[in-house]
Protein backbone atom coordinates (compact mmCIF):
# COMPACT_ATOMS: atom_id res chain seq x y z
CA UNK A 1 0.00 0.00 0.00
CA UNK A 2 1.41 3.39 -0.99
CA UNK A 3 1.01 6.70 0.77
CA UNK A 4 -1.67 7.70 -1.72
CA UNK A 5 -3.70 4.61 -0.90
CA UNK A 6 -3.78 5.74 2.75
CA UNK A 7 -4.89 9.32 2.15
CA UNK A 8 -8.58 8.63 2.71
CA UNK A 9 -8.97 5.81 5.24
CA UNK A 10 -12.34 4.11 5.42
CA UNK A 11 -12.46 4.80 9.18
CA UNK A 12 -11.01 8.30 9.79
CA UNK A 13 -11.69 8.13 13.54
CA UNK A 14 -9.28 5.89 15.40
CA UNK A 15 -9.98 4.96 19.02
CA UNK A 16 -7.26 3.85 21.44
CA UNK A 17 -7.81 2.07 24.73
CA UNK A 18 -5.81 4.11 27.22
CA UNK A 19 -5.13 3.44 30.92
CA UNK A 20 -5.56 6.91 32.35
CA UNK A 21 -4.91 8.14 35.87
CA UNK A 22 -6.82 11.16 37.17
CA UNK A 23 -5.36 13.17 40.05
CA UNK A 24 -7.24 15.74 42.11
CA UNK A 25 -5.15 18.31 43.96
CA UNK A 26 -6.91 19.93 46.92
CA UNK A 27 -3.89 22.01 47.89
CA UNK A 28 -4.24 25.31 46.06
CA UNK A 29 -1.17 27.08 47.38
CA UNK A 30 1.01 27.87 44.38
CA UNK A 31 4.56 27.03 45.45
CA UNK A 32 6.04 26.37 42.00
CA UNK A 33 6.64 29.99 41.06
CA UNK A 34 8.23 29.34 37.67
CA UNK A 35 5.25 27.29 36.52
CA UNK A 36 2.88 30.01 37.68
CA UNK A 37 4.92 32.61 35.78
CA UNK A 38 4.68 30.42 32.70
CA UNK A 39 0.91 30.24 33.23
CA UNK A 40 0.67 34.04 33.43
CA UNK A 41 2.70 34.37 30.23
CA UNK A 42 0.47 31.84 28.47
CA UNK A 43 -2.68 33.76 29.42
CA UNK A 44 -1.11 37.00 28.22
CA UNK A 45 0.10 35.59 24.90
CA UNK A 46 -3.01 33.84 23.59
CA UNK A 47 -3.72 34.71 19.94
CA UNK A 48 -6.48 34.15 17.42
CA UNK A 49 -5.42 32.47 14.18
CA UNK A 50 -8.40 33.89 12.32
CA UNK A 51 -7.44 37.50 13.07
CA UNK A 52 -3.68 37.40 13.47
CA UNK A 53 -2.86 35.74 10.14
CA UNK A 54 -3.65 37.22 6.73
CA UNK A 55 -5.42 34.33 5.03
CA UNK A 56 -5.93 36.39 1.86
CA UNK A 57 -2.25 35.94 0.93
CA UNK A 58 -1.84 33.81 -2.19
CA UNK A 59 -0.04 30.49 -1.85
CA UNK A 60 1.42 28.66 -4.87
CA UNK A 61 3.13 25.52 -3.56
CA UNK A 62 4.42 24.56 -7.02
CA UNK A 63 6.59 27.70 -7.10
CA UNK A 64 8.13 26.76 -3.78
CA UNK A 65 7.24 28.08 -0.33
CA UNK A 66 10.68 27.22 1.02
CA UNK A 67 14.03 26.87 -0.84
CA UNK A 68 14.43 23.81 -3.07
CA UNK A 69 17.59 22.88 -1.20
CA UNK A 70 15.36 21.69 1.63
CA UNK A 71 14.16 18.79 -0.56
CA UNK A 72 16.23 15.68 0.17
CA UNK A 73 17.18 14.88 -3.44
CA UNK A 74 17.97 18.47 -4.43
CA UNK A 75 21.25 18.65 -6.34
CA UNK A 76 21.37 14.90 -6.96
CA UNK A 77 21.19 13.10 -10.32
CA UNK A 78 17.55 12.25 -9.52
CA UNK A 79 16.72 15.95 -9.24
CA UNK A 80 18.57 16.74 -12.45
CA UNK A 81 16.49 14.14 -14.33
CA UNK A 82 13.20 15.73 -13.31
CA UNK A 83 11.35 18.00 -15.74
CA UNK A 84 10.33 21.47 -14.60
CA UNK A 85 6.76 20.21 -14.28
CA UNK A 86 7.91 17.33 -12.09
CA UNK A 87 9.98 19.66 -9.94
CA UNK A 88 6.92 21.85 -9.44
CA UNK A 89 4.89 18.82 -8.37
CA UNK A 90 7.67 17.69 -6.02
CA UNK A 91 7.71 21.11 -4.33
CA UNK A 92 3.99 20.77 -3.71
CA UNK A 93 4.31 17.20 -2.42
CA UNK A 94 7.28 17.92 -0.16
CA UNK A 95 5.83 20.95 1.64
CA UNK A 96 2.46 19.24 1.94
CA UNK A 97 4.04 16.17 3.53
CA UNK A 98 5.97 18.30 6.00
CA UNK A 99 3.06 20.49 7.04
CA UNK A 100 0.74 17.49 7.31
CA UNK A 101 3.18 15.89 9.75
CA UNK A 102 3.12 19.13 11.75
CA UNK A 103 -0.68 18.97 11.71
CA UNK A 104 -0.74 15.35 12.88
CA UNK A 105 1.85 16.08 15.55
CA UNK A 106 -0.19 19.00 16.84
CA UNK A 107 -3.26 16.76 17.17
CA UNK A 108 -1.13 14.29 19.13
CA UNK A 109 0.02 17.15 21.35
CA UNK A 110 -3.59 18.24 21.88
CA UNK A 111 -4.57 14.77 23.09
CA UNK A 112 -1.45 14.26 25.22
CA UNK A 113 -1.75 17.64 26.94
CA UNK A 114 -5.39 16.99 27.79
CA UNK A 115 -4.21 13.76 29.45
CA UNK A 116 -1.53 15.68 31.35
CA UNK A 117 -4.12 18.03 32.83
CA UNK A 118 -5.93 14.98 34.21
CA UNK A 119 -2.97 13.06 35.51
CA UNK A 120 -0.25 15.49 36.64
CA UNK A 121 -0.49 15.86 40.42
CA UNK A 122 0.57 19.51 40.74
CA UNK A 123 -1.95 22.33 40.81
CA UNK A 124 0.33 24.73 38.93
CA UNK A 125 0.98 22.20 36.16
CA UNK A 126 -2.74 21.55 35.72
CA UNK A 127 -3.35 25.27 35.25
CA UNK A 128 -0.56 25.72 32.73
CA UNK A 129 -1.50 22.48 30.95
CA UNK A 130 -4.99 23.86 30.38
CA UNK A 131 -3.52 26.82 28.46
CA UNK A 132 -1.46 24.43 26.36
CA UNK A 133 -4.59 22.50 25.41
CA UNK A 134 -5.91 25.75 23.93
CA UNK A 135 -2.57 26.38 22.22
CA UNK A 136 -2.59 22.95 20.60
CA UNK A 137 -6.20 23.32 19.45
CA UNK A 138 -5.20 26.60 17.80
CA UNK A 139 -2.20 24.97 16.12
CA UNK A 140 -4.36 22.18 14.73
CA UNK A 141 -6.76 24.86 13.47
CA UNK A 142 -4.18 26.94 11.59
CA UNK A 143 -2.29 24.00 10.08
CA UNK A 144 -5.54 22.31 9.03
CA UNK A 145 -6.70 25.52 7.38
CA UNK A 146 -3.39 26.06 5.58
CA UNK A 147 -3.23 22.46 4.34
CA UNK A 148 -6.85 22.28 3.23
CA UNK A 149 -7.32 25.78 1.81
CA UNK A 150 -3.87 26.63 0.48
CA UNK A 151 -2.29 23.27 -0.40
CA UNK A 152 -5.53 21.38 -1.14
CA UNK A 153 -3.74 18.09 -0.69
CA UNK A 154 -3.13 15.85 2.32
CA UNK A 155 -0.79 13.14 3.56
CA UNK A 156 -1.51 10.61 6.30
CA UNK A 157 0.49 10.54 9.50
CA UNK A 158 3.97 9.14 9.03
CA UNK A 159 4.29 5.62 10.54
CA UNK A 160 7.23 6.52 12.80
CA UNK A 161 5.51 9.64 14.10
CA UNK A 162 2.31 7.67 14.68
CA UNK A 163 4.25 5.02 16.59
CA UNK A 164 5.72 7.63 18.93
CA UNK A 165 2.39 9.42 19.42
CA UNK A 166 0.66 6.12 20.23
CA UNK A 167 3.37 5.26 22.73
CA UNK A 168 2.96 8.63 24.47
CA UNK A 169 -0.83 8.50 24.54
CA UNK A 170 -1.13 4.91 25.80
CA UNK A 171 1.44 5.18 28.60
CA UNK A 172 -0.37 5.65 31.91
CA UNK A 173 2.52 7.55 33.55
CA UNK A 174 2.21 11.33 33.38
CA UNK A 175 5.96 11.90 33.36
CA UNK A 176 6.37 9.76 30.23
CA UNK A 177 3.80 11.94 28.47
CA UNK A 178 5.83 15.00 29.45
CA UNK A 179 9.05 13.36 28.31
CA UNK A 180 7.68 12.18 24.97
CA UNK A 181 5.60 15.19 24.05
CA UNK A 182 7.13 18.23 25.76
CA UNK A 183 10.78 17.24 25.40
CA UNK A 184 10.98 15.08 22.25
CA UNK A 185 8.09 16.04 19.94
CA UNK A 186 7.94 19.72 20.93
CA UNK A 187 11.73 19.99 20.89
CA UNK A 188 11.92 18.58 17.37
CA UNK A 189 9.07 20.84 16.28
CA UNK A 190 10.81 23.96 17.56
CA UNK A 191 13.92 23.19 15.51
CA UNK A 192 11.94 22.33 12.37
CA UNK A 193 9.71 25.39 12.75
CA UNK A 194 12.79 27.56 13.12
CA UNK A 195 14.11 26.39 9.77
CA UNK A 196 10.82 27.18 8.03
CA UNK A 197 10.43 30.56 9.73
CA UNK A 198 13.94 31.58 8.67
CA UNK A 199 13.71 30.34 5.07
CA UNK A 200 10.05 30.56 3.98
CA UNK A 201 9.44 32.82 0.99
CA UNK A 202 5.68 32.86 1.53
CA UNK A 203 4.67 35.45 4.16
CA UNK A 204 1.59 33.53 5.37
CA UNK A 205 3.60 30.38 6.04
CA UNK A 206 6.35 32.43 7.70
CA UNK A 207 3.92 34.32 9.96
CA UNK A 208 1.98 31.17 10.84
CA UNK A 209 5.18 29.38 11.83
CA UNK A 210 6.44 32.31 13.90
CA UNK A 211 3.15 32.51 15.78
CA UNK A 212 3.15 28.80 16.58
CA UNK A 213 6.77 29.00 17.76
CA UNK A 214 5.83 31.56 20.39
CA UNK A 215 3.71 28.89 22.06
CA UNK A 216 6.06 25.97 21.47
CA UNK A 217 8.93 27.52 23.40
CA UNK A 218 6.68 27.76 26.47
CA UNK A 219 5.61 24.13 26.03
CA UNK A 220 9.19 22.88 26.12
CA UNK A 221 9.89 25.01 29.20
CA UNK A 222 6.79 23.50 30.83
CA UNK A 223 8.21 20.03 30.29
CA UNK A 224 11.66 20.87 31.62
CA UNK A 225 10.37 22.67 34.73
CA UNK A 226 7.92 19.88 35.56
CA UNK A 227 10.22 16.95 34.86
CA UNK A 228 13.31 18.35 36.56
CA UNK A 229 11.69 18.08 39.98
CA UNK A 230 10.35 14.61 39.22
CA UNK A 231 13.61 13.25 37.80
CA UNK A 232 15.63 14.25 40.85
CA UNK A 233 14.13 11.36 42.81
CA UNK A 234 14.12 8.60 40.19
CA UNK A 235 15.52 5.19 41.03
CA UNK A 236 18.30 3.85 38.83
CA UNK A 237 15.86 1.44 37.20
CA UNK A 238 13.33 4.20 36.41
CA UNK A 239 16.06 6.52 35.18
CA UNK A 240 17.40 3.84 32.82
CA UNK A 241 13.89 3.20 31.50
CA UNK A 242 13.38 6.87 30.69
CA UNK A 243 16.78 7.16 29.05
CA UNK A 244 15.90 4.15 26.89
CA UNK A 245 12.62 5.81 25.89
CA UNK A 246 14.40 9.05 24.95
CA UNK A 247 16.94 7.19 22.83
CA UNK A 248 14.33 5.11 21.00
CA UNK A 249 12.23 8.22 20.35
CA UNK A 250 15.25 10.02 18.89
CA UNK A 251 15.94 7.10 16.56
CA UNK A 252 12.29 7.06 15.46
CA UNK A 253 12.28 10.77 14.72
CA UNK A 254 15.60 10.64 12.89
CA UNK A 255 14.26 7.87 10.65
CA UNK A 256 11.03 9.81 10.06
CA UNK A 257 12.82 12.34 7.87
CA UNK A 258 13.17 9.92 4.94
CA UNK A 259 10.01 11.28 3.24
CA UNK A 260 9.31 7.84 1.76
CA UNK A 261 5.68 8.75 1.16
CA UNK A 262 6.71 11.71 -1.02
CA UNK A 263 8.99 9.62 -3.21
CA UNK A 264 6.22 7.05 -3.62
CA UNK A 265 3.69 9.68 -4.63
CA UNK A 266 6.13 11.00 -7.25
CA UNK A 267 6.59 7.55 -8.77
CA UNK A 268 10.28 7.58 -7.85
CA UNK A 269 12.27 4.73 -6.35
CA UNK A 270 11.96 5.55 -2.62
CA UNK A 271 15.04 3.55 -1.62
CA UNK A 272 17.19 5.33 -4.21
CA UNK A 273 15.85 8.73 -3.08
CA UNK A 274 16.45 7.92 0.58
CA UNK A 275 19.99 6.76 -0.17
CA UNK A 276 20.76 10.04 -1.94
CA UNK A 277 19.08 12.05 0.82
CA UNK A 278 21.13 10.30 3.47
CA UNK A 279 24.30 11.44 1.74
CA UNK A 280 23.13 15.01 1.21
CA UNK A 281 25.05 17.50 3.34
CA UNK A 282 21.94 19.69 3.57
CA UNK A 283 19.75 16.80 4.69
CA UNK A 284 22.35 15.75 7.25
CA UNK A 285 22.52 19.31 8.61
CA UNK A 286 18.74 19.49 8.89
CA UNK A 287 18.52 16.17 10.76
CA UNK A 288 21.36 17.30 13.00
CA UNK A 289 19.71 20.62 13.80
CA UNK A 290 16.47 18.88 14.78
CA UNK A 291 18.10 17.66 17.98
CA UNK A 292 19.47 21.05 19.04
CA UNK A 293 16.71 21.51 21.63
CA UNK A 294 16.46 17.89 22.78
CA UNK A 295 19.99 17.06 23.92
CA UNK A 296 20.53 20.05 26.26
CA UNK A 297 17.09 19.52 27.79
CA UNK A 298 17.74 15.81 28.32
CA UNK A 299 21.03 16.75 29.98
CA UNK A 300 19.24 19.31 32.15
CA UNK A 301 16.91 16.55 33.38
CA UNK A 302 19.82 14.31 34.38
CA UNK A 303 19.04 11.75 31.68
CA UNK A 304 22.40 11.85 29.93
CA UNK A 305 24.38 9.03 31.54
CA UNK A 306 27.63 7.71 30.02
CA UNK A 307 25.61 5.00 28.25
CA UNK A 308 23.25 7.61 26.84
CA UNK A 309 26.16 9.79 25.76
CA UNK A 310 27.62 6.88 23.81
CA UNK A 311 24.31 6.28 22.06
CA UNK A 312 23.87 9.97 21.25
CA UNK A 313 27.42 10.05 19.89
CA UNK A 314 26.54 7.15 17.59
CA UNK A 315 23.54 9.15 16.38
CA UNK A 316 25.85 12.10 15.70
CA UNK A 317 24.07 14.49 18.06
CA UNK A 318 26.25 14.52 21.17
CA UNK A 319 27.83 17.87 20.22
CA UNK A 320 24.71 19.57 21.55
CA UNK A 321 25.66 18.48 25.08
CA UNK A 322 28.38 21.13 25.30
CA UNK A 323 27.65 23.49 22.41
CA UNK A 324 24.15 24.45 23.49
CA UNK A 325 22.27 25.13 26.72
CA UNK A 326 18.72 24.31 27.72
CA UNK A 327 16.58 27.42 27.18
CA UNK A 328 15.25 27.03 30.72
CA UNK A 329 18.76 26.83 32.16
CA UNK A 330 19.77 29.86 30.10
CA UNK A 331 16.84 31.91 31.43
CA UNK A 332 17.57 30.82 35.00
CA UNK A 333 21.21 31.86 34.65
CA UNK A 334 20.15 35.28 33.33
CA UNK A 335 17.85 35.70 36.34
CA UNK A 336 20.64 34.66 38.73
CA UNK A 337 23.06 37.17 37.21
CA UNK A 338 20.45 39.93 37.37
CA UNK A 339 19.81 39.25 41.05
CA UNK A 340 23.53 39.26 41.82
CA UNK A 341 24.04 42.52 39.96
CA UNK A 342 26.18 41.01 37.20
CA UNK A 343 23.58 42.10 34.63
CA UNK A 344 21.34 45.13 34.62
CA UNK A 345 17.61 44.47 34.68
CA UNK A 346 15.97 45.07 31.30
Amino acid sequence: MTALDRLHPAQPIEALSVPQSVAYNWEYDATRKRLMRLYENAKRDQWNGTDRLDWSIDVDPEKGLVPDMGIGIYGTPIWDRLTEKEKAKLRHEAITWQLCQFLHGEQGALLATAQIVDSVPWYEAKQYGATQVMDEARHVEVYRRFVQEKLQHEYPVNPQLKQLLDQILTDSRWDMKFLGMQIIVEGLALAAFGTIRDTASNPLLRDLTAAVMEDESRHVAFGVLSLREFCENLSEKDRNEREEFVYEACVLMRDRITNREVWESMGLDPDECIAHSDQSDLAKQFRYRLFSKIVPNVKSLGLLSPKQRARFEALGILDFETNTTSDVDHDMEIERRQRSGELELA
